[in-house]
C-alpha cells in the first residue's frame, strides 16, 4: 500500500515516495559532505513563492515529472558548510559560498532523482540567490512541500514541487 501526505490546496496528493528520496538524500548529503547530523521538523506547504532564508540553491527537474528543488539555507549555515568544504571560513556570502551551496543542491537534487528512477527526470545546472524576498517558481498548479532542518551549523530547509507529467 502506497502512503500518501494529503495536504490541502494541492491538485494531487503528495505521494511519500516523492518526499523521502529528498529527505533522504538531504540527510546523506549534510553527512556524508560536512559531518553534520540534520534533525528534520515538521513538513510542511510552501508559500509557493518565497524560500524560507537568505541563500537559496535552486534547480529545475525535467522528464515524466517536471519541477524545482530548492536549498534553502540560513546565512550562518551556508558559511559554516562552505566552511567545512573548503577548510577556509569566508567573511561573507562571497563566490566560494555561492559554488558551496550549487554543489549542495546539485548533489541533493541528483541524489533523490536517482532514487526517483522511474520518472526518468534530469537535473539543470544550479542557480544560486542571495538576499531576501526572492520568489522562486514552481510549476503550475504545484505548492511546494518544504522540510526544514536543523543542525550545529544552522537552519536549512528544502523544498521542492514534483508535477508528474500525463
Amino acid at each position: 500500500m502506497r502512503r500518501r501526505w494529503a495536504f490541502r490546496g494541492l491538485q494531487q496528493p503528495v505521494k511519500a515516495e516523492h518526499i523521502n528520496p529528498f529527505v533522504g538524500s538531504t540527510t546523506k548529503v549534510f553527512d556524508t559532505m560536512l559531518s553534520c547530523e540534520l534533525q528534520r521538523g515538521e513538513l510542511s506547504i510552501g508559500d509557493g513563492c518565497q524560500p524560507v532564508y537568505d541563500i537559496s540553491g535552486i534547480i529545475g527537474l525535467s522528464g515524466k515529472a517536471a519541477g524545482t528543488v530548492v536549498l534553502s539555507l540560513s546565512r550562518e549555515a551556508a558559511i559554516q558548510a562552505t566552511a567545512t568544504m573548503l577548510g577556509e571560513t569566508p567573511d561573507d556570502l562571497n563566490g566560494d559560498v555561492v559554488d558551496a551551496v550549487g554543489e549542495l543542491t546539485n548533489m541533493i537534487a541528483g541524489a533523490a532523482k536517482a532514487e526517483l528512477e522511474q520518472l526518468q527526470m534530469s537535473v539543470s545546472l544550479p542557480n544560486v540567490i542571495i538576499g531576501r524576498n526572492h520568489c522562486i517558481q514552481f510549476p503550475t498548479g504545484v505548492k511546494p512541500i518544504c522540510i526544514p532542518f536543523e543542525s550545529s551549523i544552522g537552519a536549512l530547509s528544502v523544498e521542492f514541487g514534483l508535477k508528474e507529467e500525463t
